[in-house]
């Protein structure tokens, strides 16, 4: 059959089965999810599909084929031939997988240089359709941009272009939409589900059941390298029948829970804050706020919306053009760094991608290490403080001597955390902390960093494009749009009874309400 037609799938590596008797199909037309934890096989089977298995992977089944071809036994030689042309993979980070010294049309029309005899006008031509048919906006001007210069979602967009050109029956998209905030991620799902309903067959590998609910006909789950539930999208996500489905589905349908007013000391107060920066106008226009001991604060917002920028004003890494922030009863910003730097400790900062926040050649053990220093732990007691901090955000003692890359996302994340909670600060200012982890270790570190808060009392400012983080952890909520607030309140509050159109929007694009999911 045209499509994908797989069945028996296995991939060893070493004495390790890493997916075990898959068996699936994708038709023309049609969209199947794989859906699973990190680390469940979902990639390897994508990549497996692609004959792009590891070096020293065994790959072995009934039945391989793709668009009609039988490729159990193919070479590299014919695999080459059949990437690009037959089958295209989107992969999750665009700006990692584009090249970032050449610029999108050369990326787009590399694919026809390979795979046509096509001349340059011509693949030209091609490449700028391409793009047009993924709604890139100014397509000819962006032909010439590289990839720095484009936002999140258009750089995505033109991945979508890259493996759109060579016309393929079928498209395999690797986590297309993480870190995306939710109006984008719709957007781009909205494209990929248009691309389907033209007649291409897609194959989507994610972690979020949001967007599989709103993207796949059919979804299949994969524990441990195995299939352990397949069926159509509605049924599945509203029925499902296997416990691991349960569970993912559980931690899919969070809703916003009542929390009391805080009424203790402020921790951090800011006042009127703004920020310009030449070329991009005033990013923060006008924003105050109040963070109290022991309270999460929560900042929603598309990207652009300033939200980072807040951050490192709150932080003191900006100097605001207006405004003031105070932590507790001194002015930290505008202030002198020399004034500041002693409190520091005071105030710390969880990154969203662990992985670059750490120095890779250290043992994370050295990197809490550096923390306690600041902190004021002797020397002589930061080795047995560094193994209680790892035990305090549940990770073993031993991985203090393992480098940031040899751990798992969700450890690195702990790791990120137990570093900034080591130097005893007063509050927590989390950028898109669980942006790339699957939702079950997503909420795993939310629940682990509301213990930490009740045992600490830290504040927290959390910084989420994904809604369903803030509705599960967040006091209370700022919307942000276009610098400003435009929606404040408690959250339950702010997601039961929006006010703003905006907020609606936001709500609306995350599917927070959905109680039948499903493509259309």
């Amino acid at each position: 059959m045209s499509g994908i037609d797989v069945r028996g799938l296995r991939v060893v590596i070493g004495d390790r089965v890493v997916v075990d008797d898959v068996s699936l199909r994708v038709a023309p037309g049609e969209c199947l999810a794989i859906v699973g934890e990190s680390g469940a096989g979902k990639s390897m089977i994508a990549h497996a599909l692609l004959g792009l298995a590891p070096q020293g992977a065994t790959v072995t089944a009934e039945r391989l084929s793709v668009d009609g071809l039988e490729l159990r036994d193919a070479d590299e030689s014919a695999w080459r031939a059949v990437r690009g042309a037959r089958v295209a993979l989107v992969s999750q980070d665009a700006l990692v997988s584009l090249d970032p010294f050449r610029r999108i049309g050369r990326e787009i029309e590399e694919p026809l240089e390979i795979h046509t005899r096509e001349a340059a006008p011509e693949r030209r031509r091609r490449a700028q359709a391409a793009l047009e048919s993924v709604a890139m906006p100014d397509a000819a001007r962006r032909m010439g941009a590289h990839p720095h210069e484009l936002s999140g979602g258009l750089r995505q967009r033109a991945l979508i272009a890259s493996a759109l050109v060579t016309d393929p029956p079928l498209i395999i998209a690797d986590e297309p939409t993480t870190a995306l905030d939710a109006t984008v991620q719709r957007r781009i799902l909205r494209l990929l589900r248009g691309i389907v309903d033209a007649g291409t067959g897609l194959l989507v590998i994610t972690h979020d059941l949001a967007a599989a609910a709103q993207l796949a006909d059919r979804i299949a789950v994969v524990q441990e390298g195995a299939i352990v539930e397949l069926g159509p999208a509605a049924q599945l996500l509203v029925q499902p029948q296997h416990a691991h489905t349960r569970e993912l589905v559980d931690a899919w349908r969070v809703r916003p829970a009542s929390r009391p007013v805080r009424a203790d000391a402020p921790v951090l107060v800011a006042e009127g804050l703004a920020k310009d920066f030449a070329g991009s106008g005033r990013v923060v226009d006008d924003v105050s706020l109040t963070l109290h001991r022991g309270a999460t604060l929560g900042v929603a917002g598309e990207s652009g919306s300033g939200k980072t920028t807040l951050a490192r004003l709150l932080m003191g890494i900006e100097t605001p053009d207006a405004g003031t922030v105070r932590l507790g009863d001194m002015p930290w910003n505008p202030a002198r760094e020399a004034a500041r730097r002693p409190a520091r400790r005071r105030i710390q900062l969880v990154h969203q991608n662990p992985r670059a926040a750490f120095d890779p050649r250290w043992s994370i053990g050295r990197s809490i290490a550096e923390a306690l220093g600041a902190g004021g732990v002797p020397r002589r007691d930061r080795a047995a403080a560094v193994a209680r901090a790892l035990e305090h955000v549940e990770l073993d003692a031993a991985l203090a001597h393992r480098r940031p890359g040899q751990l798992s996302g969700g450890q690195r994340q702990r790791a990120a955390i137990a570093r900034a909670l080591a130097a005893g600060p007063e509050m927590l200012i989390l950028d898109e902390p669980v942006s790339a982890l699957d939702a079950s270790v997503q909420f795993t570190i939310l629940a682990l960093l509301e213990r930490l808060q009740r045992e600490t009392g830290v504040a927290m400012l959390l910084i989420s494009h994904d809604l369903r983080v803030l509705a599960a952890v967040a006091d209370e909520v700022l919307v942000m749009r276009h610098g400003r607030v435009v929606e404040g309140g408690a959250t339950a509050r702010v997601f039961a009874e929006p006010r703003h159109p905006f907020t609606r929007a936001l709500l609306d694009a995350a599917s927070l309400d959905a109680d039948a999911p499903g493509p259309g």
